[in-house]
């Protein structure tokens, strides 16, 4: 199926199927998800699971690698302002906590060390690009720009569902979410910025 253009009714099952397994595996992991709710909240049946995704290990990576993707693309880096980075990054993840528990569970299920996803499939290239080219420009401090980038990462998940101090919501009054908001720009800024 993956071969031929789906039809708009096609599209909508493999939609539904991906907003399923997205919360399954987010609540459950890869081992503990199970296909048989993910058909059941999709309202499909397994062969048509299978037939888009193959198994349970392809819908996983679609779903890891679509979530890669978005926030990638949802939340583009802006070197010359890494402070601002963070932050987006900070409401993207009060926004979307189960991409965030996605990540959690390849870290823990596939890759206990190294780089999260292989060589081949990284999408932060143009990332390092960037913050090397602001390294260059003098308006982030000399580094390994991946390391820069892993820091601010770091930071900007203070509060993420990963955390293992604090794991905010969206549903806190908003002047926390500004404190916060301001305590992590000032952070980054003083820790990588010139």
């Amino acid at each position: 199926m993956a071969d031929q253009p789906l039809t708009s009714r096609g599209a909508a099952t493999r939609g539904r199927i991906l907003d399923a397994a997205t919360e399954e595996f987010a609540e459950h992991g890869i081992a503990g998800a199970r296909i048989e709710r993910i058909v059941a909240a999709a309202r499909t049946n397994k062969a048509q699971l299978y037939a888009y995704f193959g198994s349970k290990e392809g819908l996983f990576d679609a779903i890891f690698f679509g979530s890669l993707e978005r926030i990638t693309n949802v939340v583009p880096i802006d070197a010359t302002d890494l402070a601002g980075w963070a932050v987006r990054l900070y409401d993207e993840y009060l926004r979307r906590p189960d991409l965030i528990r996605l990540a959690t569970w390849a870290r823990l299920e596939r890759r206990p060390s190294g780089h999260l996803v292989a060589d081949t499939d990284r999408l932060d290239q143009h990332k390092l690009r960037s913050i090397a080219e602001a390294q260059e420009a003098g308006a982030v401090r000399p580094g390994d720009p991946f390391d820069v980038m892993a820091l601010v990462i770091a930071m900007s998940m203070a509060w993420s569902p990963v955390s293992n101090v604090y794991a905010a919501t969206a549903d806190e009054p908003s002047d926390v979410h500004e404190q916060r908001r301001a305590l992590l720009r000032e952070s980054v800024r003083r820790a990588v910025m010139t």
